[in-house]
């Protein structure tokens, strides 16, 4: 898994460059003398959970593999505006053309992680636990997945091929719940038997029916916009028969209504659409 993180980490940075770079720094390169070296401190301007700390050195060192980085806080930290997070030592042109990139990421990846750490602060004392949801944005959901690990919550799956996901639109377009469990079911034995089946329901007689025809087949079952009483009925119910997922709805002032009636996870896709970017930037020391 590490190495799959980082083989997709690579193809992000050299990407995000070559959109960035282009034909080339040319306003580095217009006065800057080549080889010339130089220092380089990442100041914090503002107060959250610090992120992208590792995704900075290896930005840097994928650019010129002999930086220095000296590392003062790291991932997951508390950070306070005044702070110093890291200090870089390398070409002065290898610091100005990931200067944007390094901040980019780490000041969306802080903003998130702030963010998910309110959120699972709420749930301390529960069993409860975060889960982050697919939407992201295109071609950074590895980065934004990532920061709301480092701000304490679980990532759902990482895309369409990891699990089943049935949602609303699948059970419509299927004809109901089970045949769309039937046909899910059919489907991973033939093709790919390691995938997980969840199934969104959408009222409690639709529990009902997961319960009855997802035995042995469903191994999650989502309950979509229910209110916390309505989640507190299905999971009497369920019966711990299913891993269960409440979804839709929640946010920092009713978390905790939901986390007390006991549901496994608590999906929240604000944790990252609606996280702000935190203030960051990356200034030439010069001795």
């Amino acid at each position: 898994m590490i190495a799959h993180f980082d083989e997709q980490l690579d193809h992000l940075i050299r990407e995000a460059l070559r959109e960035d770079i282009g034909s080339g720094d040319h306003s580095t390169l217009s006065c800057i003398p080549a080889g010339q070296q130089g220092k380089a401190v990442l100041k914090i301007k503002q107060d959250g959970i610090l992120a992208g700390v590792d995704v900075a050195h290896s930005i840097f060192t994928l650019v010129e593999p002999s930086s220095d980085i000296r590392v003062f806080k790291h991932d997951g930290d508390t950070m306070t505006a005044g702070e110093q997070a890291f200090e870089v030592k390398a070409s002065i042109h290898t610091i100005l053309k990931c200067e944007r990139l390094v901040l980019n990421c780490m000041q969306r990846m802080s903003g998130i992680a702030t963010l998910t750490r309110r959120y699972t602060s709420q749930l301390q004392g529960y069993k409860t636990r975060l889960l982050d949801t697919r939407k992201t944005t295109p071609n950074f959901r590895l980065l934004e997945k990532e920061a709301v690990r480092i701000g304490g919550g679980t990532n759902h799956r990482f895309g369409l091929y990891d699990m089943i996901m049935l949602k609303d639109n699948h059970i419509d377009f299927c004809g109901g719940l089970e045949p769309a469990i039937e046909k899910a079911w059919s489907y991973v034995q033939k093709e790919q038997p390691e995938l997980k089946i969840e199934i969104e329901t959408r009222s409690l007689d639709d529990v009902k029916t997961v319960i009855a025809a997802g035995k042995g087949k469903v191994f999650r079952i989502m309950l979509d916009n229910f209110t916390p009483e309505q989640v507190a009925e299905a999971l009497q119910l369920i019966g711990g028969a299913f891993e269960t997922e409440a979804s839709g709805g929640i946010n920092l002032s009713n978390i905790v209504d939901y986390a007390k009636t006991g549901v496994d996870y608590i999906s929240v896709g604000g944790l990252i659409h609606q996280a702000q970017s935190l203030d960051l930037s990356l200034k030439a020391v010069i001795v």
